[in-house]
């Protein structure tokens, strides 16, 4: 894999840059669809392409919370935070998950009134320029999240990838609008308000999985069993490396942090052992696109491959003679 574009190292990264530009885009789309699709449901009498107007206003906000967060996630360490300010990614992704949820809640709400008071002998039919902007928001919509997440997973940024989701979520919810006027121009009005309801069920499945997605992130999960083999076989093929006794590995924001324990001769000098983890942890640096932070434990073995025996119920200040390398 490729090694994620360095943000620690090249002064504002090129991964601020790229999430920031990528972020005023899909301000400045927002902005202008939010303008069409309201001016098409005030004059084209449609509570659903309002509704979908307005989750498409959240968006813009989304957008800014995303700059936000990039912006501090890509701060130097400092004494404070000596490892760095990655979480504040998941922290915005987090925020933008409340504001989906918000958003949704309210238009379902708002839906669901409307059923129920509604008054037949007053329904307005949405006319033809309502359901013109909802095929336009469909189309831009899925090209905003294409786009989006091509760079989301390029970057591995969880705040794009929330970004990304939102844009789905809004051509769902206007292809939602879209039938919802549809089947009121045919004579059925009730339609619409349903079709409403069934955009708030898309935000809030969007929100849900945004949200389990950035807290997995803040609560140092696992990187998975599939990066962790991969990870493992990568150390057991450096030289003098006689096996993988332990991996452990913990997802910090965009990055992960792995701990390996690998075994090596007993007989080798404490510079020769130092050697072997260095070129463990540069092998397994250099493979892996998300991994920046490595702990290499080595575990002296005899010639039988077994550890050494140390008794430290005899002497309590004992320890394990193993070799770190970070």
């Amino acid at each position: 894999m490729k090694k994620r574009l360095k943000a620690e190292v090249e002064g504002p990264s090129e991964f601020e840059k790229t999430a920031v530009r990528v972020s005023y885009f899909s301000i400045i789309g927002n902005a202008i669809l939010v303008i069409f699709k309201m001016f098409a449901g005030i004059v084209g009498h449609s509570a659903a392409m309002i509704s979908d107007a307005v989750h498409s206003a959240s968006d813009v906000l989304s957008s800014i919370i995303v700059i936000v967060g990039v912006r501090l996630s890509g701060r130097e360490a400092d004494s404070d935070h000596p490892y760095g300010h990655e979480r504040m990614e998941c922290v915005a992704a987090i925020i933008l998950a409340v504001i989906l949820a918000i958003t949704g809640g309210g238009i379902g709400m708002s839906a669901l009134e409307s059923i129920l008071n509604r008054d037949e002998g007053g329904v307005v039919v949405p006319g033809l320029l309502a359901l013109i902007a909802a095929i336009v928001s469909i189309v831009t919509k899925e090209g905003m999240y294409r786009y989006t997440i091509h760079y989301a997973r390029k970057l591995d940024s969880a705040s794009l990838m929330a970004s990304a989701w939102d844009h789905r979520s809004d051509a769902f919810s206007s292809i939602g609008a879209l039938v919802g006027i549809a089947g009121a121009r045919m004579g059925y009005p009730i339609l619409e308000h349903i079709a409403s309801i069934v955009i708030c069920l898309f935000i809030l499945k969007a929100a849900l999985d945004i949200f389990r997605e950035a807290l997995d992130k803040m609560v140092d999960h696992s990187a998975g069993d599939e990066l962790e083999q991969a990870i493992k076989k990568c150390a057991e093929e450096q030289p003098n490396v006689l096996g993988v006794d332990l991996i452990r590995t913990r997802e910090f924001g965009s990055r992960v942090y792995v701990d390996i324990e690998i075994r090596a001769d007993g007989s080798l000098t404490l510079m020769e052992s130092h050697d072997i983890a260095q070129r463990v942890h540069d092998a397994i640096e250099h493979s892996f696109e998300k991994v920046k932070h490595i702990m290499v434990h080595v575990n002296p073995v005899d010639e039988n491959g077994n550890a050494p025996s140390h008794d430290c119920t005899v002497d309590p200040d004992c320890d394990l003679p193993d070799h770190h390398h970070d």
